[in-house]
Protein backbone atom coordinates (compact mmCIF):
# COMPACT_ATOMS: atom_id res chain seq x y z
CA UNK A 1 0.00 0.00 0.00
CA UNK A 2 1.57 3.41 -1.36
CA UNK A 3 1.73 5.55 2.20
CA UNK A 4 -0.33 8.53 2.06
CA UNK A 5 2.20 11.58 3.29
CA UNK A 6 1.37 13.49 6.50
CA UNK A 7 1.36 16.96 4.44
CA UNK A 8 -1.05 19.33 3.57
CA UNK A 9 -4.49 17.88 4.79
CA UNK A 10 -2.65 15.61 7.24
CA UNK A 11 -0.79 18.12 8.74
CA UNK A 12 -3.58 19.05 11.28
CA UNK A 13 -4.36 16.06 12.95
CA UNK A 14 -4.15 15.94 16.77
CA UNK A 15 -6.15 12.50 17.40
CA UNK A 16 -4.45 9.41 16.33
CA UNK A 17 -6.05 5.93 16.77
CA UNK A 18 -3.11 3.20 16.39
CA UNK A 19 -4.13 -0.33 16.01
CA UNK A 20 -3.31 -3.51 15.33
CA UNK A 21 -4.84 -5.68 13.15
CA UNK A 22 -4.82 -9.41 12.26
CA UNK A 23 -3.06 -11.35 9.32
CA UNK A 24 0.39 -9.36 9.54
CA UNK A 25 -1.61 -5.59 9.09
CA UNK A 26 -1.44 -2.68 11.36
CA UNK A 27 -2.79 0.43 10.59
CA UNK A 28 -2.96 3.72 12.40
CA UNK A 29 -6.38 6.41 12.09
CA UNK A 30 -5.82 9.97 12.52
CA UNK A 31 -8.43 12.87 13.18
CA UNK A 32 -8.00 16.49 11.91
CA UNK A 33 -8.56 19.93 14.16
CA UNK A 34 -11.98 20.24 12.22
CA UNK A 35 -12.72 16.56 13.67
CA UNK A 36 -12.61 14.82 9.99
CA UNK A 37 -10.69 11.26 10.05
CA UNK A 38 -8.70 9.36 7.87
CA UNK A 39 -6.22 6.12 7.66
CA UNK A 40 -2.93 7.72 7.66
CA UNK A 41 -0.77 4.41 7.76
CA UNK A 42 -0.81 1.18 7.38
CA UNK A 43 2.08 -1.35 7.30
CA UNK A 44 2.06 -5.39 6.46
CA UNK A 45 4.62 -7.61 8.22
CA UNK A 46 7.27 -9.79 5.82
CA UNK A 47 6.30 -13.13 7.16
CA UNK A 48 2.75 -14.89 6.94
CA UNK A 49 -0.05 -13.70 9.02
CA UNK A 50 0.48 -15.99 11.92
CA UNK A 51 3.78 -17.35 13.82
CA UNK A 52 3.25 -20.83 15.22
CA UNK A 53 -0.73 -20.94 15.56
CA UNK A 54 -0.66 -17.38 17.64
CA UNK A 55 -2.02 -14.35 15.60
CA UNK A 56 0.01 -11.52 14.90
CA UNK A 57 -1.23 -9.45 18.29
CA UNK A 58 -0.48 -12.46 19.80
CA UNK A 59 3.19 -12.68 18.59
CA UNK A 60 6.35 -10.67 18.56
CA UNK A 61 4.54 -7.21 16.85
CA UNK A 62 7.03 -4.65 18.65
CA UNK A 63 9.04 -3.98 15.61
CA UNK A 64 6.42 -3.90 13.52
CA UNK A 65 4.58 -1.24 15.21
CA UNK A 66 7.61 0.90 15.96
CA UNK A 67 8.10 0.86 12.45
CA UNK A 68 4.65 2.24 11.28
CA UNK A 69 4.84 4.66 13.81
CA UNK A 70 8.46 5.86 12.84
CA UNK A 71 7.61 5.83 9.16
CA UNK A 72 4.18 7.94 10.29
CA UNK A 73 7.02 10.54 11.94
CA UNK A 74 9.29 10.27 9.00
CA UNK A 75 6.70 11.57 6.82
CA UNK A 76 5.20 14.36 9.08
CA UNK A 77 3.49 13.69 11.35
CA UNK A 78 4.12 15.81 14.37
CA UNK A 79 5.94 14.83 17.53
CA UNK A 80 7.27 18.12 19.15
CA UNK A 81 3.77 18.97 20.56
CA UNK A 82 1.03 16.63 22.45
CA UNK A 83 -1.30 14.48 20.41
CA UNK A 84 -3.75 12.17 22.11
CA UNK A 85 -3.49 8.71 21.24
CA UNK A 86 -6.38 5.96 21.75
CA UNK A 87 -4.71 2.25 22.14
CA UNK A 88 -5.98 -0.57 23.43
CA UNK A 89 -3.91 -2.73 26.22
CA UNK A 90 -1.35 -3.67 24.31
CA UNK A 91 1.81 -3.25 26.23
CA UNK A 92 3.99 -4.02 22.99
CA UNK A 93 1.93 -1.21 21.07
CA UNK A 94 2.11 1.73 24.30
CA UNK A 95 5.93 0.92 24.23
CA UNK A 96 6.12 1.74 20.47
CA UNK A 97 4.27 5.01 21.14
CA UNK A 98 6.13 6.07 23.67
CA UNK A 99 9.83 5.22 22.06
CA UNK A 100 8.40 7.37 18.79
CA UNK A 101 6.25 9.95 20.65
CA UNK A 102 7.79 10.56 23.97
CA UNK A 103 5.78 12.99 26.18
CA UNK A 104 4.12 14.40 23.45
CA UNK A 105 1.95 11.05 23.54
CA UNK A 106 -0.76 11.58 25.74
CA UNK A 107 -2.12 8.00 26.42
CA UNK A 108 -6.05 7.13 26.47
CA UNK A 109 -6.89 3.76 27.11
CA UNK A 110 -9.93 1.99 25.36
CA UNK A 111 -12.32 1.82 27.93
CA UNK A 112 -14.49 -0.43 26.01
CA UNK A 113 -11.57 -3.26 26.14
CA UNK A 114 -10.67 -2.38 29.38
CA UNK A 115 -14.79 -3.49 30.86
CA UNK A 116 -14.53 -6.08 28.74
CA UNK A 117 -11.25 -7.54 30.15
CA UNK A 118 -12.38 -6.96 33.59
CA UNK A 119 -15.74 -8.55 33.53
CA UNK A 120 -14.42 -11.38 31.75
CA UNK A 121 -13.06 -12.43 35.14
CA UNK A 122 -16.31 -12.33 36.85
CA UNK A 123 -19.15 -15.14 36.84
CA UNK A 124 -22.49 -14.10 35.35
CA UNK A 125 -24.19 -13.44 39.00
CA UNK A 126 -21.42 -10.59 39.54
CA UNK A 127 -21.27 -8.66 35.79
CA UNK A 128 -24.14 -6.74 36.30
CA UNK A 129 -23.27 -4.73 38.83
CA UNK A 130 -19.70 -4.30 38.31
CA UNK A 131 -20.72 -3.25 34.80
CA UNK A 132 -23.40 -0.57 36.03
CA UNK A 133 -19.86 0.25 38.21
CA UNK A 134 -17.58 0.78 35.01
CA UNK A 135 -20.28 2.46 33.02
CA UNK A 136 -21.40 5.29 35.86
CA UNK A 137 -17.24 6.07 35.72
CA UNK A 138 -16.20 5.76 32.17
CA UNK A 139 -19.57 7.72 31.18
CA UNK A 140 -21.74 8.71 34.33
CA UNK A 141 -19.48 11.86 35.33
CA UNK A 142 -17.52 14.29 33.98
CA UNK A 143 -15.26 14.18 37.45
CA UNK A 144 -12.05 12.60 36.96
CA UNK A 145 -11.96 12.46 40.73
CA UNK A 146 -15.38 10.78 41.05
CA UNK A 147 -14.19 8.32 38.33
CA UNK A 148 -11.28 6.91 40.25
CA UNK A 149 -13.04 6.85 43.53
CA UNK A 150 -15.30 4.57 42.01
CA UNK A 151 -12.81 2.26 40.11
CA UNK A 152 -10.17 2.27 43.08
CA UNK A 153 -13.97 1.35 45.13
CA UNK A 154 -14.92 -1.52 42.90
CA UNK A 155 -11.11 -2.86 42.92
CA UNK A 156 -11.85 -2.93 46.37
CA UNK A 157 -15.16 -5.11 46.29
CA UNK A 158 -13.34 -7.59 43.72
CA UNK A 159 -10.54 -8.23 45.47
CA UNK A 160 -11.41 -11.02 47.84
CA UNK A 161 -13.16 -13.09 45.15
CA UNK A 162 -11.60 -11.85 41.93
CA UNK A 163 -8.03 -10.54 42.51
CA UNK A 164 -7.34 -10.89 39.02
CA UNK A 165 -10.16 -8.87 38.32
CA UNK A 166 -9.35 -6.06 41.05
CA UNK A 167 -5.52 -6.18 39.39
CA UNK A 168 -7.42 -5.41 36.03
CA UNK A 169 -9.21 -2.39 36.89
CA UNK A 170 -6.17 -1.35 38.71
CA UNK A 171 -3.47 -1.49 36.22
CA UNK A 172 -4.00 1.40 33.59
CA UNK A 173 -6.19 3.10 35.35
CA UNK A 174 -5.65 6.54 34.85
CA UNK A 175 -4.83 6.24 31.11
CA UNK A 176 -8.45 5.30 30.86
CA UNK A 177 -9.48 8.54 32.20
CA UNK A 178 -7.38 10.94 30.12
CA UNK A 179 -10.20 12.02 28.48
CA UNK A 180 -12.17 12.93 31.68
CA UNK A 181 -9.20 15.07 32.24
CA UNK A 182 -9.51 17.24 29.24
CA UNK A 183 -12.56 19.15 29.57
CA UNK A 184 -14.21 17.98 26.79
CA UNK A 185 -18.32 17.33 25.83
CA UNK A 186 -19.50 14.62 26.67
CA UNK A 187 -20.09 13.48 23.11
CA UNK A 188 -16.43 14.10 22.27
CA UNK A 189 -15.32 12.65 25.51
CA UNK A 190 -17.10 9.18 24.41
CA UNK A 191 -16.10 9.22 21.12
CA UNK A 192 -12.18 9.60 22.05
CA UNK A 193 -12.15 7.53 24.56
CA UNK A 194 -12.51 3.58 22.98
CA UNK A 195 -11.24 2.50 19.97
CA UNK A 196 -14.38 2.37 17.56
CA UNK A 197 -13.22 3.38 14.69
CA UNK A 198 -10.41 0.89 14.61
CA UNK A 199 -12.54 -1.78 15.70
CA UNK A 200 -14.89 -1.12 12.43
CA UNK A 201 -12.10 -0.70 10.30
CA UNK A 202 -10.89 -4.09 11.47
CA UNK A 203 -14.82 -6.19 10.84
CA UNK A 204 -14.86 -4.43 7.55
CA UNK A 205 -11.71 -6.08 6.56
CA UNK A 206 -12.76 -9.16 7.65
CA UNK A 207 -15.73 -8.49 6.12
CA UNK A 208 -13.77 -8.36 2.50
CA UNK A 209 -11.24 -11.06 2.36
CA UNK A 210 -13.80 -13.63 4.57
CA UNK A 211 -14.16 -15.60 1.04
CA UNK A 212 -9.43 -15.79 0.71
CA UNK A 213 -8.96 -19.45 1.78
CA UNK A 214 -5.29 -19.88 1.11
CA UNK A 215 -2.77 -16.98 1.05
CA UNK A 216 -0.19 -16.93 -1.40
CA UNK A 217 2.25 -14.18 0.13
CA UNK A 218 2.71 -10.79 1.48
CA UNK A 219 1.80 -9.17 -1.29
CA UNK A 220 -1.41 -10.53 -2.05
CA UNK A 221 -2.57 -9.99 1.67
CA UNK A 222 -1.48 -6.55 1.12
CA UNK A 223 -3.81 -6.32 -1.49
CA UNK A 224 -6.67 -7.33 0.56
CA UNK A 225 -6.02 -5.34 2.96
CA UNK A 226 -5.35 -2.34 1.07
CA UNK A 227 -9.44 -3.29 -0.43
CA UNK A 228 -10.47 -3.60 3.13
CA UNK A 229 -9.45 -0.49 4.11
CA UNK A 230 -10.36 1.42 0.73
CA UNK A 231 -14.27 0.08 1.59
CA UNK A 232 -13.78 1.03 5.02
CA UNK A 233 -12.87 4.56 4.10
CA UNK A 234 -16.20 5.63 1.99
CA UNK A 235 -18.16 5.19 5.83
CA UNK A 236 -15.40 7.08 7.18
CA UNK A 237 -17.39 9.93 8.96
CA UNK A 238 -16.02 13.40 11.15
CA UNK A 239 -15.68 12.62 14.70
CA UNK A 240 -18.77 12.97 16.57
CA UNK A 241 -18.05 15.52 19.17
CA UNK A 242 -16.02 17.44 16.53
CA UNK A 243 -17.19 21.16 17.29
CA UNK A 244 -15.54 21.15 20.48
CA UNK A 245 -11.97 19.90 18.87
CA UNK A 246 -10.84 23.17 19.65
CA UNK A 247 -11.04 22.83 23.21
CA UNK A 248 -9.05 19.27 22.65
CA UNK A 249 -6.05 21.08 20.98
CA UNK A 250 -6.21 24.11 23.61
CA UNK A 251 -5.72 21.39 26.29
CA UNK A 252 -2.98 19.69 24.58
CA UNK A 253 -1.27 23.23 23.53
CA UNK A 254 -1.24 23.91 27.27
CA UNK A 255 -0.04 20.45 28.50
CA UNK A 256 2.92 21.08 25.88
CA UNK A 257 3.69 24.19 27.15
CA UNK A 258 3.95 23.04 31.10
CA UNK A 259 6.19 19.96 29.31
CA UNK A 260 8.14 22.65 27.79
CA UNK A 261 7.82 20.84 24.46
CA UNK A 262 8.29 22.84 21.24
CA UNK A 263 5.38 24.63 19.48
CA UNK A 264 7.00 25.65 16.06
CA UNK A 265 3.36 26.84 14.30
CA UNK A 266 -0.27 27.35 15.52
CA UNK A 267 -2.75 24.63 15.02
CA UNK A 268 -4.86 25.44 11.90
CA UNK A 269 -8.48 24.18 11.21
CA UNK A 270 -7.99 21.26 8.31
CA UNK A 271 -11.12 19.95 7.45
Amino acid sequence: MKPRPCSGAQVGHETVIALGLRDGAHACLGATTAGASSLIGAEKRDAGGREGGRTLVESAVGPLRQDLLANLQSRGLRTDRGLLVMLDGSKALRKAVTATFGAAALMQRCQVHKARNILEYLSDRDRPWARAILRRAYQGTDDVKTAQRLLLDLARRLETEYPSAAASVREGLDETLTVLTLKLSPRLRRALATTNAAENLISRIRHVKRNVKRWRGGQMMLRWVAAGILEAVKGFRRVKGYADMPTLVTALRTRDRQLGLVIAEPDRQVA
